[in-house]
């Protein structure tokens, strides 16, 4: 057994980890042990420059959600993280796609609870003012995520001199640098300010009766928030008025992504911005928003339905059995996936409860439409040539209406959105087919017309 000992962070580990592979180190011969301030390994290892670069060939995005992942407050994510790194590494390229993987499952676990803790912290964080241009702010969050999530904030309240403290690590941003020191306890930051009294009355104007489930509420807004959070005292006297203001707002509001869609022409800051909207009720029961992923300059959008359960567990599209089905299509046709970029008409996953499974529902016309935003946004910043319909429910975001599959499918229709449109079927028809012919053949007309969408591309 050798022990890796590292400095317990994100970037101590990778280095410690590209050390261990430089060796051809076992993950079950590895014992990660966390020093403060060293960075060594010992036993046969010792002699080894942990910082020597060693080339890996991991999927896109493997290490962005690794580095989520080692935020995670338990000890186990250091050995799960090698565990994946050493098998991606070691001929099991695509093990991420395993979804039912034993190391994927735990891997994903973490990175859902990390991001969830991420956004909490960007909806408890409340800044109190100690002088000129001057916040401080105390958050007691459920991982170590104070290093990771600091660029949201000097991104939101850049012209601000803050800090942000936590029991683990303090952020510091002076409008030009971002430094990080050590966790400071409750006591270190300030009680409350004149400010307080205006975030009351801002919440008392925006807060929605209509939308409120107390257990909820109490579930996402736990108890150590409350002290840091000027509207919690105020929130007992809204609820009892919740009846009254319902009342007062109707029943004609509309829904719809538009608020939360910024302006921008940068892909990550869209899909960032998407991580939090609450455009429609969706977002209540989903696991995540699932977003477009792909390279910018392919030329061609493939668009979906919406996440699938695996989807939305794992956080990407097309990973469950429609995606590894449209995989095979696609290889048939001489089509790259790698080359596409592959969206969704609406970005969270709609579904029924039944015991323990949760049911794909198609999405109502409504919530189409009040997603619709983030796919315009999408097609704005790609400008594809060719936009590739997956079913009805994707065609209808494309073009604006209903469209009849069956009436349109297989032809390069004009839409404002690209050069042009073309309507098929959805991969997930095919596994609903129960006559195995019928089957067979929808697949041969799918992928010769994913050979003339090939064709059609040049």
């Amino acid at each position: 057994m050798i022990e890796a000992r590292f400095d317990g962070t994100w970037e101590g580990w990778r280095d410690t980890a590209r050390g261990l592979l430089a060796n051809e180190i076992r993950p079950q011969e590895v014992l990660w042990t966390q020093e403060t301030g060293q960075q060594a390994l010992s036993g046969i290892l010792a002699t080894v420059d942990t910082g020597t670069s060693v080339p890996l060939r991991v999927p896109r995005g493997f290490l962005e959600d690794a580095a989520v992942v080692a935020c995670h407050r338990s000890p186990e994510p250091w050995a799960v993280l090698y565990r994946l790194l050493y098998r991606l590494t070691h001929g099991e390229r695509h093990l991420l796609e395993v979804t039912s993987d034993k190391d994927v499952l735990e891997f994903r676990r973490m990175e859902k609870a990390v991001r969830r803790d991420i956004h909490k912290m960007h909806a408890f964080v409340r800044f109190r003012k100690t002088g000129e241009n001057r916040y401080v702010a105390w958050h007691r969050p459920d991982h170590r995520i104070a290093r990771i999530n600091a660029p949201f904030f000097v991104r939101r309240f850049g012209s601000m001199h803050w800090a942000i403290l936590t029991p683990d690590e303090s952020a510091y941003w002076d409008t030009q640098t971002l430094r990080f020191g050590p966790g400071v306890p409750r006591s270190e930051a300030p009680a409350q300010d004149d400010l307080e009294e205006l975030w009351r009355t801002y919440y008392a104007s925006v807060f929605n009766p209509a939308r409120v489930k107390v257990n909820a509420m109490v579930k996402e807004m736990a108890v150590r928030h409350w002290p840091t959070l000027p509207e919690a005292d105020i929130i007992p006297k809204l609820l009892a008025e919740a009846g009254t203001r319902v009342e007062v707002m109707g029943a004609a509001r509309r829904e719809s992504a538009a608020p939360f869609v910024p302006e921008t022409v940068e892909l990550p800051v869209l899909r960032e911005a998407a991580a939090v909207c609450e455009g429609c009720d969706l977002h209540r029961h989903a696991t995540r928003t699932v977003f477009g992923e792909g390279p910018l300059d392919g030329g061609v959008v493939f668009v979906g339905e919406q996440p699938g359960d695996l989807e939305d567990l794992a956080g990407r599209p097309f990973v469950g059995p429609a995606g590894q089905l449209l995989d095979e299509v696609l290889r048939e046709a001489g089509i790259d996936r790698e080359s596409l970029y592959i969206t969704n008409a609406v970005k969270h996953f709609k579904f029924e409860e039944r015991g323990k499974r949760r049911i794909h529902q198609t999405p109502r016309g409504v919530e189409i439409a009040a997603c619709r935003p983030w796919l315009e946004a999408e097609m704005k910043i790609l400008q594809p040539r060719l936009i590739v319909c997956l079913g009805a429910t994707a065609a209808q975001s494309v073009f604006g209406r209903a469209v009849r599959v069956n009436a349109e499918r297989g032809q390069f229709l004009p839409n404002h959105m690209a050069e042009a449109a073309f309507v098929t079927i959805h991969p997930s028809a095919l596994l609903r087919m129960p006559d195995p012919a019928m089957a067979a053949a929808e697949r041969s007309r799918f992928v010769e017309e994913l050979r003339r969408v090939r064709a059609w591309l040049g």
